[in-house]
């Protein structure tokens, strides 16, 4: 058995600090151990360069300390200061994206997940899929391939960040593995075909050749399991054989998301309207980005509003637990979910209000759940269509959004 060194993460919560322990074993492991690359397609060598060589880099770079050793990536493009990426205290594939995944049906994931667990749905021509959390943590990204896209399901613990993306990259699929390094405290990916840097949170190529492109991000929404199950009784669940020995269902970073903590290997300037760890239903539409906090949210449970023009509705659902709370992850403190969709249905606008743990349009009365589907009533069977966002902590959505609008804040 191979085993990697222990990774001790502190956190301190006013005066008292917890010591969480992530044991990093591969044992009977399959997948990339020494950052071994395991393209999928041939490397895309025809894809254009996204921004110019700076024939100048290797003294930034040297400043900047970052591990350079056995990476392919041309360092010499590069769209963030060098100094801004350090590592995260593991190597390149230290966590193990899971590559090859295996899926199981929903009476199946039944017996080991509880109904308040999170997961994430996300949803391609279709097919809808749940990625349990407790699994995503241990693993940040899965690539995988649903309703015939190929995507990769990434989940970073220290920002709450959950994102899917778009594999298909001009002509080329790209395979995601985690670099070992953050970024304001938030994961940044590497693709292996050209070994570019990519921000989790954003989607942006950071360093390498693909550096100033952009990911395309699919919606994906962080529910609770029994609003999955209920929603799609025949769909797939991420299997918790993924050929890693982890303690899924547990959290390795147990008390990390109290709101007023301060977020773990953050070097940036805070952003004080809000508390840290704040949970927000995060929007970015055509240039305007838009900031829903939860404890706002969990008070109205539908707020109707407009961003970059475009009219959406946010619903808010309690019943889902947090991921990064309590040792155990069903035992942790209810959080809630949220969705947001375009409030039309076949040209018409819907102005809707909460009724129970549902929603009603008030144009015919028809009843809606939190995944933006009419389950009865005259429009029974119609679907909301989703906008995408996500439910970050504050802090890192306010590192890469600096101009954001807090709802009902005035700014």
């Amino acid at each position: 058995m191979r085993k990697l060194p222990w990774l001790t993460l502190a956190v301190v919560i006013g005066t008292a600090t917890i010591i969480g322990t992530l044991a990093l074993n591969w044992g009977d492991s399959t997948g990339p151990v020494d950052g071994t690359d395991t393209a999928s397609t041939p490397a895309p060598g025809d894809l254009e360069p996204g921004i110019d060589a700076d024939p100048n880099y290797q003294e930034e770079l040297s400043a900047a300390r970052i591990p350079t050793g056995n990476w392919k990536t041309d360092f010499s493009r590069y769209t963030v200061d060098y100094g801004e990426i350090f590592s995260g205290g593991v190597g390149r594939d230290g966590i193990p994206p899971i590559d090859n995944p295996s899926f199981v049906t929903v009476q199946e994931a039944d017996g080991w997940l509880e109904d308040k667990e999170p997961v994430v749905l996300v949803e391609v021509n279709g097919e809808a899929r749940a990625y349990p959390i407790q699994i995503l943590t241990w693993h940040e990204i899965v690539n995988d391939e649903i309703g015939g896209v190929p995507v990769s399901v990434t989940f970073c613990p220290l920002c709450n960040s959950a994102i899917a993306f778009d594999r298909r990259f001009e002509g080329a699929v790209l395979d995601f593995g985690v670099s070992g390094n953050l970024r304001n405290s938030d994961l940044i990916m590497y693709d292996r075909q050209s070994q570019s840097w990519w921000q989790q949170l954003t989607g942006e190529g950071i360093v390498g050749t693909l550096a100033g492109r952009e990911l395309t991000i699919l919606p994906a929404s962080i529910i609770a399991w029994s609003d999955f199950k209920e929603a799609n009784p025949d769909s797939r669940v991420l299997s918790r054989a993924t050929g890693f020995s982890r303690r899924y269902g547990e959290n390795p970073y147990s008390g990390y998301d109290r709101v007023d903590n301060p977020p773990f290997l953050f070097r940036g300037d805070m952003d004080s309207r809000l508390l840290p760890k704040e949970r927000i239903a995060a929007v970015s539409i055509d240039g305007a980005d838009a900031a829903y906090p939860f404890s706002l949210l969990e008070q109205e449970r539908v707020i109707h509003d407009t961003v970059g023009g475009r009219e959406i509705v946010l619903f808010f659902k309690p019943g889902t637990v947090s991921a990064l709370d309590r040792r155990i992850i069903i035992d942790s403190n209810d959080v809630g979910s949220t969705g947001v969709f375009e409030p039309v249905v076949d040209g018409s606008k819907l102005t809707f209000s909460a009724d129970g743990d549902g929603f009603v349009d008030d144009e015919t009365g028809s009843r809606w759940n939190i995944l933006g589907e009419s389950v009865g009533g005259e429009l029974a069977g119609n679907r909301l269509t989703p906008v995408v966002h996500a439910n970050h902590f504050w802090f890192a959505w306010a590192a890469f959004k600096p101009d954001t609008v807090i709802y009902g804040s005035g700014g």
